[in-house]
This record gives structure tokens, sequence and C-alpha cells, in this order.
């Protein structure tokens, strides 16, 4: 496995600002609102040779009045997914804010490290300027150790803070090779449908958190897990919002990171509260998925709260407001009591195998031919479509290409056409499908997707 680092402290320390320095993309929301980050979030980045993963985690808040009055409070629940992180880190970055000085907070925080054991680089934050200079010696009183002064932001010292990092690495570190992913999978669904739970339920344990209050979850979270001696990737994503409820930045930023997280899934898992009518937002996110390339398997999830017998019938009026997705399955579970949850898996292996699905020219043109024998060909002011012939230039999405006489007759009812003769000659099972149309000589093109 690789080193885990962990990066702890206090909210609005920096903390997310530093991953994404350090990882040289933006993988963590960064926000002047306190506590945007909650869950663990695992992002493998390299340095010197060196490759590690570091666990973004929400802010420490031990001093915080909730974690002593109430027992459950989301405060006590991002500080135990933090207290996780360094529990299985190989080496810990606690930030502390410069500007600030030493707080009470980071008191507690050091406190808790010391008696860790673990390997500890105190890193004192946001020194963006010459008159900051003395502020570190303040942290000494910590017990941690030297400060090291970096300002995250404008990416000061921190090639010197990652030199002590991977010096703190075992120095005969064998890095195991990664077995391939069989597929990235994306939970997604409207807030409080139970996607956090799911996860949960998958990994068998709470690497993520849960909480009855909708929007826990505002990154994206990767976490890697095998099935059946395959490896894949579960992406937990925001809950997706109307844009009419999308109120404050950061529920834009998680609209933005789940519809990034959907570019880079194989498959979308669209995640539905059975107990709710199917709302405008549901379709929605699966024609989001489907728009982004991902397939799609539609959960309608907490059948547990269900009679048995009304299971069917919420299957079929799904499938029935669904129908230009029939493509789709649509599989019930209770994320709560596990009840369907392994099977989501042999549904995840069939669509992939679907998405990643190459057809031959040869079987294409001969679906060419039975479509010219049905004789279904469009016309326009007395000019009739020839389909010359089709190939499929790429898969993950299956992707088409179409050859005709006349681009400009093709209208989107027969790209639709195309597509449920497509799923009906090959299957296609919960895979969008994207097709272009082209003039066989090259010279004019056009298409639709």
């Amino acid at each position: 496995m690789l080193p885990l680092v962990a990066i702890v402290g206090r909210p609005n320390v920096g903390k997310s600002t530093l991953v994404n320095r350090v990882a040289a993309q933006i993988t963590a929301i960064v926000h002047e609102e306190p506590g945007v980050t909650r869950d663990r979030n695992y992002i493998q980045t390299d340095w010197g040779g060196k490759n590690f993963t570091l666990i973004d985690t929400g802010g420490l808040n031990l001093e915080s009045p909730a974690l002593a009055q109430k027992k459950e409070s989301l405060d006590k629940m991002v500080a135990k997914q933090a207290l996780l992180a360094v529990e299985e880190a190989d080496a810990v970055i606690f930030v502390v804010d410069g500007s600030l000085g030493v707080l009470p907070g980071d008191l507690e925080i050091a406190q808790v490290l010391r008696s860790s054991k673990k390997p500890v680089l105190l890193v004192v934050n946001k020194i963006d300027d010459v008159t900051h200079g003395l502020k570190k010696f303040d942290f000494y009183r910590l017990g941690l150790g030297e400060p090291l002064e970096i300002s995250a932001l404008h990416g000061l010292e921190i090639g010197e803070l990652l030199d002590k990092l991977i010096s703190l690495f075992p120095t005969e570190e064998v890095e195991a090779k990664q077995a391939p992913v069989e597929a990235s999978i994306a939970i997604v669904g409207r807030p409080n449908v139970g996607k956090s739970t799911l996860v949960n339920q998958i990994l068998g344990e709470e690497r993520a958190i849960v909480d009855e209050q909708a929007g826990t979850t505002r990154d994206t979270i990767d976490t890697f897990f095998h099935y059946k001696n395959k490896r894949f990737c579960l992406i937990d994503t925001a809950g997706l919002k109307r844009r009419s409820q999308i109120s404050k930045d950061i529920d834009y930023y998680g609209f933005v990171r789940t519809m990034r997280a959907l570019d880079r899934a194989d498959v979308a898992l669209v995640v539905l509260d059975v107990r709710e009518e199917l709302a405008k937002q549901d379709l929605r996110i699966v024609q989001f998925a489907a728009e982004r390339g991902a397939a799609t398997i539609i959960l309608p999830n907490k059948i547990d709260l269900l009679e048995e017998n009304r299971i069917p019938r919420i299957i079929l009026e799904i499938e029935d407001k669904m129908d230009f997705l029939r493509y789709i399955p649509v599989h019930p579970i209770s994320a709560v009591t596990g009840k369907g949850v392994l099977e989501i898996f042999s549904l995840v292996e069939k669509v992939v195998t679907e998405y990643k699905r190459r057809i031959s020219t040869a079987k294409l043109n001969g679906f060419v031919q039975n479509l010219k024998e049905k004789g279904h060909l469009p016309s326009k002011k007395g000019k009739l479509l020839n389909v010359f012939y089709a190939t499929q230039i790429r898969t993950s999405p299956p992707t088409f290409v179409f050859f005709v006489n006349r681009p400009e007759i093709v209208e989107p009812s027969y790209i639709r056409y195309l597509k449920q003769n497509l799923r009906k000659y090959f299957g296609f099972t919960g895979t969008p499908l994207r097709i272009y149309v082209r003039k066989r000589s090259s010279k004019k093109t056009g298409g639709q997707s």
C-alpha cells in the first residue's frame, strides 16, 4: 500500500488549499465558510519519486460545545472521520493558522496527535509576508517539534514541506502495484436519498458520514475497494439540487464536482427515495449521467420502509415515467438493511460489459442493410436519405458514425430511431449511445449525439 498522509487541523486553517497545492490540481473545495470538507477524501500524488496518498479531512473542532452536548452531532461525526484518518495514516500534517496564533482548539488537537505516536509535521500556514516571521515560535508550545512556516495559497515553502514529509516514510518502502480499476462508479441523486448510507453498506465501514441533515456530502469522495477479485473506484457525490435551490457557492461547487464525477465515471448509480414521488430532478439526474457518457443503473432506495407488495408497482411507475430511458435497469434496494445491495455488482458488471462493447463493421453493415429493407428512411423536400454504412469509432460509451448522402436531412427523431434499433439489434443495456452522421465524401459533415 502507498503511504497514507492525513492532513488535520481546525476548520478554515487552509487544509484543502494545501491539498490542492500538493496535488497540483483542484481536488478539494476551497471556500471561506468553515467546515467545507467533512468526509475523508483520498488523493494520490507524488514527490521526489515517492508516491503517497493524502487524506484530506474535515476540521477538527474538539472544543466545540456541540461535541459535549449532543451525542451524535455533525461536529462529532466530522471529528470522528478526522481521527479515523489519523489512526490509519503513516504520517500526519497538522495545519495551524499562523495569522491567529495558538488557539485552544490547536492545543486539544496537539494532545490527541502526541498520544497517537504517529510522525507529525507541524505546519504553520498563512505566513504570507515577512511580518509574520516570528509567529511560528508561539507554536513550539504545542510540543510537536519545529514548526514549518508555509503559505499554501502562494506556494511558499511547499517543497521543503514535502521533502520533510517523504523523509518520514519507511526507507525500505515497497510500493505494491495496484490492480487496474474494473470500473469507476459514481453514486448520485438528490440530497438525503441515502447515497452515503449506500457507500457505507458497500464498504462495510463508516467511510462516509451519514446524517439526517440533507446535503452532508459536499465534495466527491473516491474510495477503492475489491469485489470478487476485481478493483473498483466508488465515488460518493454531493446531492444534486434543482438549479433554483442552488443558493450558495458551496452548493454550486458541489454541483460542478458531481458533474465532473459523472465525466470520469463508467457507471452512475442513481439513488431514489421510494417514499417520494419521482421528481423532475430525478429525471434530470438520469439525463445528466447519460449526457456525460456514463452507463446508468437506477436504485430505488429505502424499500425497507414499504410493504413488500408495493415494490413491483413502484418499479413499474418508474419505468413508465422514464419510458424514454427503458434501457436503464431499475433495481430496488435498502441501503440501511443491505437488501439488494450485493446484487448491484452483477448489474454493474453487466452494464460495464455493454459500455465497453465493440461491434464489428461487418455486423453494423448488416444492421444498416436491415434498416434499408424496413424502408424507414427520412426525406426532405423530395430528397431521400441513403445510409451507406456505419462504423464504431469508440467505446465507453459506444459511439457510432453513420455515413450518409445528405446529413442535413437527419433530424433528432431519426437519431433516436437509430438508437432504439441498435438496442433491439445488439442490446446495450444500461449504456448511453452516441451517434454521428457524416457525408460519405467527408467534405461536408453533420451530426447529433
